[in-house]
């Protein structure tokens, strides 16, 4: 049987992490909230193996390519509180676009990806033994 859900203690734990509860979780239903917050509280703010300012790092490239203004600027302001500099996240972005286009190129060019994978294998056994 279900454990009911107290939304009380749900929003009262949110508001002791963040400061006040965020409109968007109040539209949560009450029986999904306890675990979309376990959630977000662990991976979005938690410290897991990758350190916070990565993490929001990631995600500021990311949501740059979504286009999603709100995830874009969670992440970024999250990322500036895990003390990310604007450099760092301009850097971040900018990487994204690099990325992203290389990816436009590659897969519109139809590339043969059997071959990309040897040659990426080479590349890497290459450097590892440069740098042994």
């Amino acid at each position: 049987m279900a454990t009911a859900v107290n939304r009380a203690e749900v929003e009262a734990d949110i508001k002791e992490t963040m400061g006040l509860v965020p409109h968007f979780f109040t539209r949560i239903p009450t029986e999904l909230l306890g675990p979309e917050w376990e959630i977000f509280k662990r991976i979005e703010l938690g410290e897991t193996l990758i350190p916070n300012k990565y993490k929001e790092l990631i995600g500021v490239g990311l949501h740059a390519e979504t286009k999603c203004h709100y995830c874009t600027l969670f992440h970024t302001e999250a990322a500036k509180l895990f003390g990310a500099t604007d450099e760092e996240i301009q850097e971040a972005v900018h990487y994204a676009k690099c990325s992203l286009g290389w990816s436009a190129y590659i897969n519109g060019m139809q590339e043969d990806y059997d071959q990309f994978k040897a040659e990426l294998a080479q590349v890497g056994e290459y450097v590892r033994a440069k740098s042994a």
